[in-house]
């Protein structure tokens, strides 16, 4: 029996050793979940801190055998579902795991403007191309939770977690700048 088994990354101000599928928020891209990342690089370059304390890349490992995994790639499946979150409907999936793009809005702080309902869906999904592809992860059902194992953590060097913040900055204003121009 060859089962899959996924290493991810979460980062935060915790070790989370049993992480709650409850506490994200219902109109994240990918709905209520515990969101993580089978790209560690990512993981510490998005990294949060907060003065006073620790910010802590957890690492697990996730047994994917028996689990119902949707896979999403930048298209309009993937539109419509982050598009139908971010709106409050209720989540037409019935994955255990979801995995795909995160929707760059949300992390160069656009507000998540692109799929408010003030553009038209067309427009919307052009410029949600914009910028590179990143992938997450989220855990939906205690079963999904319950195949994920911890398995470390290590607290990140705050000189280290500057530079990478320098770093996405300037991929910030990159991606910012793309989409007003792809605006006009």
């Amino acid at each position: 029996m060859n089962m899959k088994k996924m290493i991810l990354y979460h980062t935060g101000f915790l070790e989370i050793r049993n992480p709650d599928i409850y506490r994200g928020r219902k109109n994240a891209d990918f709905g209520q979940g515990f969101y993580l990342t089978a790209d560690q690089e990512f993981a510490r370059r998005w990294a949060k801190d907060r003065d006073g304390e620790q910010v802590i890349l957890n690492t697990y490992e996730l047994d994917t055998e028996g689990l119902r995994i949707q896979e999403f790639c930048r298209d309009e499946k993937w539109f419509a579902y982050i598009s139908g979150n971010r709106s409050w409907e209720p989540d037409p999936s019935d994955a255990d795991v979801i995995i795909g793009p995160i929707a760059n809005d949300t992390i160069y702080d656009t507000f998540g403007i692109i799929t408010s309902g003030v553009l038209a869906p067309e427009e919307a999904m052009r410029l949600l191309m914009i910028g590179p592809e990143y992938r997450q992860i989220a855990l939906k059902t205690e079963k999904a939770a319950s195949q994920l194992t911890w398995l470390s953590a290590e607290v990140l060097d705050i000189e280290a977690l500057k530079e990478y913040r320098e770093t996405v900055l300037e991929e910030q204003a990159a991606y910012q700048k793309e989409l007003a121009e792809a605006l006009e």
